[in-house]
């Protein structure tokens, strides 16, 4: 007699999460490698009385389906544990504070993107950020734009701009400068990263966002403005012809910024191929393989393309 098989349990928490292609992902991801999972999402309150903590606690304690919204379990299966979850804005700060474990990259972020909901006999949870090595990835890999010895522009220190930090300062680019609405986030975030920035050999500073500087190679946009559909928030001086102009938001989101990058003789590219690289990474911590991700973010295209939420590939 067959057993059913027992699918483990992950999903996204955020607000908003409704719009998240990350259960799509992470499905392609588990067909693709033959892992037995299944993914959903979670709504979490925008509180100040630990309301998001406590959705997040209440899924790891259950059996995976009793909490978050999940497709219907396919025949011949039955819910297993919750054994961890992706974290999208506005919780990833908070959720650094969740995990008894860190990774070095969610340490120099200060901020986590994953949480795997290790058992207090292995050390209790891991937080880990995939946000840089993802958006990394989808530069040099998926963009074919080398990030040594460029000058790069990164605007906001929130947390997708924080995880980002650390693994942009690895790939050696000759100078980062960030930017912020509020200065004195930008400064905490390049204090914190000036020893990495030094072993590195990059020249890290902080600049106004309506002065940041002119004719950056890669400029990214890490800041809310594209989810509050504000004017790009730095001048056009900073970018030059052919720049890499890159907006970690995807979707209608991003098309102002792409718009205006595109205007001035830059080009751009939307968050989509960092979504899949970041994922990518989330899956090697949670199941020991990385699969691979140009068929995900090649269907991924598609899919939001017939519904009308994002340009042909760039």
């Amino acid at each position: 007699m067959n057993l059913p098989l027992s699918l483990d349990h992950y999903l996204v928490a955020g607000n908003p999460v409704a719009h998240s292609q990350s259960p799509f992902i992470h499905a392609m991801f588990a067909q693709a490698t033959g892992q037995a999972l299944r993914y959903g999402r979670l709504l979490c309150p925008i509180d100040e009385d630990g309301g998001f903590a406590r959705r997040v606690q209440a899924f790891a304690a259950s059996a995976g389906g009793e909490v978050g919204e999940f497709d219907p379990l396919p025949p011949g299966s039955v819910s297993g544990p919750a054994r961890g979850c992706n974290i999208t804005v506005p919780f990833k700060f908070e959720a650094f504070q969740l995990a008894a474990r860190h990774t070095e990259r969610a340490l120099l972020a200060q901020a986590a993107n994953v949480l795997s909901f290790e058992p207090a006999t292995r050390g209790g949870w891991l937080a880990d950020n995939t946000d840089g090595a993802g958006l990394v990835r989808d530069i040099e890999h998926n963009a074919a734009v080398p990030l040594a010895g460029q000058r790069v522009l990164l605007i906001g220190a929130g947390g997708a701009a924080a995880g980002a930090l650390g693994p942009l300062i690895s790939a050696r680019p000759v100078a980062i400068v960030v930017c912020n609405r509020t200065a004195e986030k930008a400064q905490a975030l390049v204090a914190r990263h000036g020893d990495w920035a030094s072993a590195h050999r990059v020249s890290l500073s902080v600049a106004p966002l309506h002065q940041p500087g002119i004719g950056f190679d890669i400029v990214i946009n890490g800041s809310a403005s594209s989810l509050q559909a504000s004017a790009p928030p730095v001048p056009a001086t900073a970018l030059r012809a052919g720049s890499l102009a890159l907006d970690m938001m995807y979707g209608t989101a991003a098309h102002p910024y792409l718009a205006w990058a595109e205007s001035h003789g830059a080009r751009g590219r939307d968050g989509l191929g960092m979504l899949v690289e970041q994922a990518a990474e989330a899956f090697l911590l949670w199941r020991g393989v990385r699969p691979e991700t140009a068929p995900v973010l090649a269907a991924l295209r598609q899919r939001l393309a017939g519904a009308g939420a994002v340009r042909p590939a760039p």
